[in-house]
């Protein structure tokens, strides 16, 4: 379907500018919402056991297999322009989000991406079953996401927004005077869901994770001699650094664990899912209590 199309014709029914519209639009980003209940058709499993290619062993980190978290049947998804998704074929996605969150280095999450027409097999229970879940199947609704620096609190003291974040609204002012109007069209056409949500596939990376990667690209530029940046200049950098690889980045998926205590993601870069390198993503895990 063409989400920007359908998109466009609704805000110009309401009057507002075509190259405004443009301008919204090209930072207006549509997540897949997966979620339990019944309706609609399902898409995919979560918990349980997954259905692995035939001889494929299930993955593991060490000795130990890896819990597995939940399953996508791509083709089912709903089709979303340039989201860069896989259309055919299944996702896999597994975590440890104990040892993921103290790892220092990657190996408790995987990836894992079954082509279309490949022969599966569901994978035999374990011995260890505490790394199977229940199981459920999920739905899929379409979510509208921005860009977090959107949604900047507008009665937030300018003096504590770097420069670079004060510029990005003053632009954001100039450039969308009916950034309202817009983001109420973009709600109106893909309303929340009001179940629960098991997981988002798609749209913009967290915040904290981006963040975070902002941070470790800078700390590696400035260890390799790239760069120097006063203590007291590091913040206006991260946030552009961040405003950066938002382009670059893109969350393939996030959800809770463990009665919410944990939330997963994993985080891929455009180019690297374009070309079906999933085996590429990273994954973070954080506590959140």
């Amino acid at each position: 379907m063409d989400h920007q199309g359908q998109f466009r014709a609704a805000a110009l029914e309401l009057g507002i500018p075509d190259d405004e519209i443009s301008r919204f639009t090209e930072h207006l980003r549509l997540s897949i919402r997966l979620s339990g209940g019944s309706g609609g058709v399902p898409v995919g499993q979560f918990g349980g056991l997954p259905r692995l290619p035939v001889g494929m062993d299930w993955p593991v980190a060490g000795a130990s297999r890896l819990p597995f978290i939940f399953s996508v049947d791509c083709a089912a998804l709903p089709g979303i322009d340039g989201s860069g998704l896989p259309t055919a074929g299944s996702m896999l996605f597994f975590l440890d989000h104990e040892e993921d969150h103290l790892a220092r280095e990657p190996g408790y999450a995987r990836v894992v991406y079954v082509p279309a027409g490949t022969d599966t097999e569901v994978a035999e229970h374990p011995t260890d079953h505490e790394i199977v879940g229940e199981q459920y199947d999920v739905r899929a609704t379409l979510l509208p996401q921005l860009p977090d620096w959107f949604g900047t609190d507008e009665d937030e003291d300018e003096d504590d927004l770097s420069p670079f974040q004060q510029q990005l609204i003053r632009d954001l002012e100039r450039d969308l005077p009916h950034l309202d109007e817009l983001c109420a069209t973009a709600d109106d056409l893909w309303p929340p869901d009001a179940g629960l949500a098991s997981a988002y596939l798609g749209g913009y990376v967290d915040d904290e994770v981006i963040t975070s990667i902002a941070e470790q690209t800078l700390a590696g530029r400035e260890k390799a001699g790239e760069i120097v940046i006063p203590v007291a200049k590091w913040y206006s950098h991260v946030e552009e650094e961040k405003h950066r690889l938002t382009s670059e980045w893109l969350s393939l998926a996030r959800f809770s664990l463990a009665d919410e205590s944990y939330s997963g993601s994993f985080v891929i870069r455009h180019d690297d899912l374009a070309a079906g390198r999933l085996d590429k993503a990273l994954s973070v895990t954080e506590f959140r209590e």
